[in-house]
């Protein structure tokens, strides 16, 4: 199996979304991991599957979409972890840290969450793309405090180059009634 890649795209439009979903899908061999209206009134369609399937989607999908285009995201050989924290399926590690990373839109947040992955050896529990939060998105990993660190200032340096970061936060020693209601 070649190595995997993610495709995104977000719309202004929902019509156009479902529009633009359903033309990758015809164009490429691709898994759809979502497609579905975020805030404030957009859409959002992630995909992935082998590279160069991904980039077809992607072409098929960004043409579909035309003028309602709002961002699009192609991102090679992505860290495995990415889709178990996208789909809510990490097991939390009970790490000695916490760190979030909140991004202005979700097409960084997984590029942030990718860099931090392979850059450290932290433990992607959730990735949040816009679901409730005004089309922001955040990351939240674990691990030692020299990893947590590590891995928030890979993605910071990746968010920050673009000017898309909202706040990054690392906790030690997490109190044990927010780790409950958190992880």
């Amino acid at each position: 199996m070649q190595e995997q890649a993610i495709g995104f795209i977000e719309t202004c439009s929902i019509a156009a979304g479902i529009a633009a979903a359903d033309a990758c899908l015809k164009r490429a061999a691709v898994e759809l991991l979502e497609a579905r209206p975020i805030c404030p009134g957009k859409f959002m369609l992630l995909f992935r599957g082998d590279m160069s399937q991904v980039q077809n989607a992607l072409g098929a999908g960004a043409e579909t979409a035309a003028d309602t285009l709002v961002d699009q995201l192609f991102l090679p050989r992505v860290h495995s972890s990415i889709f178990t924290a996208l789909s809510l399926t990490s097991q939390p590690v009970h790490g000695e840290a916490l760190g979030i990373v909140e991004t202005v839109t979700a097409a960084v947040c997984i590029v942030a969450s990718d860099a931090a992955a392979k850059a450290a050896g932290v433990n992607l529990v959730e990735i949040r793309l816009a679901d409730g939060l005004g089309g922001k998105s955040f990351v939240l990993m674990e691990g030692t405090v020299a990893d947590v660190e590590a891995g928030v200032a890979a993605a910071v340096a990746v968010v920050s180059t673009q000017g898309l970061l909202v706040r990054k936060v690392v906790i030690s020693h997490l109190h044990p009634a927010v780790r409950e209601k958190i992880l």
